[in-house]
This record gives structure tokens, C-alpha cells and sequence, in this order.
């Protein structure tokens, strides 16, 4: 089968969504798919051979984070490019509702399309405005993939629809093998981690240094490793003597470098507020058989589930916190049944499952092609008049069909995508940006539309 997936964000700077779009792409490829993924990405960026860089991207906040996304005319040439190029059976684009390149090739995909949904927000005003804008967009969609329940209730409550609810994966072995040695007891400072972007304050760093003095009054010589970007000095700067001399910063890592940090870890603490729709990073740590500490959003209670597998405290109460790390860096027993409890319940996350669960949405909406070769054949449903959802037609049929003006999928064949004019590349381009940056209501959208149009057009 021949797989396009799309990233909306930047490969210049590591996160869940462009991990797991990397990890899905070489498991697909394992499984003998041809796959090519379209991602933003500075000229200087070192990618994998099977990511198409769209140009660089630009940094915009949105949910208590910043995103690096890309849009523009240029980025719309090179999103019709690809497409043109990859001749894809089936694309699978991420976060779809982003003014980024997903929306862009969902404008123009002629293929079935698979989305998967990753955020979890709690204000949906601009997604809900957006709506009938986006709407035409979403109705391109075959299936739609939810990283977890509050990434569905985020799609739900903003642009309607149903969702399968399939996780983020993790290459579970890849931890495992540094898990098998977990922390030198001959090391005298039991070791807190953090990892994350800790200039965000949704990553709850605050929360976790605010807990420090207290779990410092009763484990004296704990250390708190903390890694990720951010400025340093400037937090630093805000702690008292005895916190900053426990507090250990080293900067971005690694995977190899991180798998080692989590195996030595007596407690891996997310200390995260809000604005989660997964937790990758629980799944990574027990998988590397580190002892979770994580705050109680919905997100975090799915991942460690009723297992045992981890230790939950209410959000942002960093004195509950404090508690939770003091219990278990002086309780070795309960640190090695987190280990295991952890690693047997990260088995729930790993590809092997997660990748078979994404290939067969995949089967069910792909379309057929005719002969043997490596492009695979799906598994189309039979359709009205006994066609088959999703197939192509007949070269005779598709004939007849723009003969009469039509293209394959009912729509004007000058706008196919395949053979687009530079007046329909202008149409598609500026109608997807106009739905990606206006949430207004559809009279003042049709007004910025057609001054994208023209802009598009030059």
C-alpha cells in the first residue's frame, strides 16, 4: 500500500505528534508499506529518508504551548507536489483542524483520508467558530482516530463526528533494555526526573519545585533531574539555596540518553496541569521500568488505568505531591512493584498492537488497484449498486466521467488535484487557508477568501 502521512508540526523540534508520525512511519515500512511523510522543517533539519520537507515552519502559541506550523501559497504548491508524486493509496493526516499542512492536503487529497485527532483543549471557542469553515474539509474524511477520550471529546464537542479511540504507541523494547538495570542502589541520592519543555507551565515544573522543600525536609540528599529546553538560569534564579543545590539541569537528550535517564529514575514524576490528550512520555517511562508520579488528568488516568501501574495526585496540590515522592523513595519494595506493574501495562501501548490496529482502518478505506505489485489492495466495502467504497474506477469509467464534466470523485475534473490549472490551485489554496485562520462566520469568511484568492493568484 502506498502511505501518505502528513505532520502539522515542525521536525525541528521533537513532540508527541511528530514521534509518534515517526515511529508510525517505520513500522508501517517494516510491514512492507511504501510510506512518505510531509512535515515542516528548516533546510539545515537531518531527516529521515522518508520525510518530504514542506519549508520551515513558524512558531505560533495555541493550548498553553507553542506550535510550529507552516501555510502559505508555497507550502499549498508543495502540499500538490507530493501529492502528485506519491500517488497514495490512503493518506493519514494528523490534527486536521490545524492551520498547517493537514488542512492543506485535506483541501486537496483526491484519496480516502484517515485523521487522527491529538489534542485535548478545554476552550473550543475558535474551534466551534471555525467550524462551518472547516466543515467541507471534515466531510472529506473516511475515519477519524482519537489518541485517547479526551482527544475525542475535544474533536466531539468542536467539529462533531465519531471516533475510534486508538493510542499513541511506543517501541516498548527499546526501554526495556535499559530497564533490566534501573538504578545503582550503591548510588547514594535517590533521583527524581523530569522531562519536558519546561518553559511551558503546563508541564507543571512549578508545581513539582514548589513540592522540592518539602520532600528535601524529609529525603535530605533526593536530587530532581530535570531535562528538556528552557531557560535554565532564569528558573534557577527563583529557587532558594538548598532547592537549587538539589536541582540538576541538563538540557535536551537524546533517545538514547533519555531511555538511560528513566531507567535510573526512582520516580519519574509528570507533574503536568492540563492540556494532555495522551501521556507518551508515562508509557516511555514505564516502559523503561521507572516509577511513575503523575498529576490526575484524564489523559494520565487512561495510560495507568486501574493497573497499579503508576501513582496519581490531584492536580497542581503540590504538598499531595511531595507526600506521594516521599512515600516511595523510602519504600524500595513499592519502587520495584511499580516497575513491573509499569512495564506490564506499557505492553498495552506497544506498536505491535497500536501499528496492527492503524493498518486495518487503513484496509477498511483504502482504495483497490488492479495487478499484482508491492502497493497493496485494502479491504473495500461494497457500495451502492454494487461499487465498491473507496475503489478506483475503471479507466473506461473515469473517462465517461470527465467527459461529463466530472472528475472520479463527483467533483469538476479542472479541480481534480492532478491535472489543477493555476487559476483551481489558487480556488483550493486560498479556501484552505481562509478556513484554517478565520473563525468568523461564513459572510466575512466568503470576504477574506476572495482577497486570498487574488493574493493566491499572483
Amino acid at each position: 500500500m502506498r502511505i501518505g502521512l502528513v505532520c502539522p508540526y515542525s521536525f525541528d523540534v521533537p513532540g508527541g505528534v511528530q514521534l509518534h508520525i515517526r515511529d508510525l512511519a517505520e513500522f508501517l515500512i517494516g510491514r512492507g508499506h511504501h510510506v512518505s511523510v510531509l512535515a515542516p522543517a528548516d533546510e539545515d533539519t537531518e531527516l529521515p529518508e522518508y520525510v518530504v520537507s514542506a519549508g520551515r515552519a513558524v512558531p505560533i502559541r495555541f493550548n498553553g504551548s507553542v506550535a510550529r506550523l507552516s501555510f502559505g501559497p508555497i507550502v499549498a504548491n508543495r502540499v500538490q507536489a507530493w501529492l502528485d508524486q506519491g500517488d497514495f493509496d490512503v493518506l493519514h493526516l494528523h490534527e486536521p483542524a490545524a492551520p498547517s499542512l493537514s488542512l492543506l492536503t485535506l483541501w486537496a487529497a483526491e484519496v480516502p483520508v484517515v485523521a487522527t485527532f491529538h489534542s485535548s483543549q478545554a476552550k473550543l471557542g475558535a474551534l466551534r467558530a471555525a467550524q462551518p469553515l472547516l466543515q467541507p474539509g471534515l466531510d472529506k474524511i473516511s475515519a477519524r482516530i482519537a489518541v485517547s477520550e479526551a482527544a475525542h471529546r475535544t474533536m466531539a464537542s468542536s467539529v462533531g463526528g465519531t471516533t475510534l479511540v486508538i493510542p499513541n504507541g511506543v517501541y516498548v523494547d527499546r526501554f526495556c533494555a535499559a530497564a533490566d538495570r534501573g538504578p545503582d542502589p550503591a548510588t547514594p541520592p535517590p533521583r527524581i526526573v523530569f522531562l519536558g519543555r519546561f518553559a511551558e507551565p503546563r508541564k507543571g515544573l512549578p508545581v513539582l519545585l514548589a513540592a522540592l522543600p518539602l520532600v528535601l525536609a524529609q529525603v535530605p540528599d533526593a536530587e530532581l533531574v530535570v531535562a528538556g529546553p528552557g531557560d535554565r538560569a532564569e528558573v534557577k534564579g527563583t529557587l532558594s539555596d538548598q532547592v537549587a543545590g538539589a536541582v540538576r539541569f541538563i538540557g535536551t537528550v537524546g533517545e538514547e540518553e533519555k531511555v538511560a535517564l528513566l531507567a535510573g529514575a526512582n520516580a519519574y514524576v509528570a507533574p503536568n496541569t492540563g492540556g494532555e490528550s495522551f501521556g507518551i512520555i508515562l508509557v516511555e517511562a514505564m516502559s523503561a521500568g521507572a516509577p511513575v508520579v503523575a498529576s490526575s488528568l484524564d489523559a494520565f488516568e487512561a495510560v495507568i488505568g486501574t493497573s497499579g501501574a503508576g501513582v496519581l495526585f490531584p492536580v497542581g496540590d503540590h504538598r499531595a505531591l511531595a507526600a506521594e515522592i516521599v512515600r516511595l523513595l523510602e519504600d524500595p519494595a513499592e519502587q520495584q512493584r511499580l516497575r513491573s506493574a509499569g512495564q506490564e501495562r506499557a505492553r498495552q501501548f506497544d506498536w505491535s498492537r497500536v501499528g496492527a490496529r492503524i493498518e486495518a482502518v487503513y484496509d477498511s478505506v483504502a482504495i483497490t488497484r488492479g495487478g499484482p505489485g508491492p502497493r497493496g489492495t485494502g479491504s473495500p466495502v461494497a457500495g451502492p449498486e454494487g461499487a465498491r467504497a473507496g475503489s478506483r474506477p475503471s479507466r473506461k469509467t473515469e473517462a465517461a466521467a470527465q467527459s461529463s464534466g466530472r472528475g472520479r470523485h463527483g467533483r469538476r475534473a479542472g479541480g481534480s488535484g492532478r491535472h489543477r490549472t493555476e487559476e483551481d490551485r489558487a480556488t483550493w489554496a486560498a479556501s484552505s487557508v481562509a478556513a484554517s485562520v478565520v473563525p468568523v462566520a461564513s459572510s466575512g469568511a466568503e470576504r477574506v477568501r476572495g482577497r486570498l484568492r487574488r493574493w493566491f493568484s499572483r
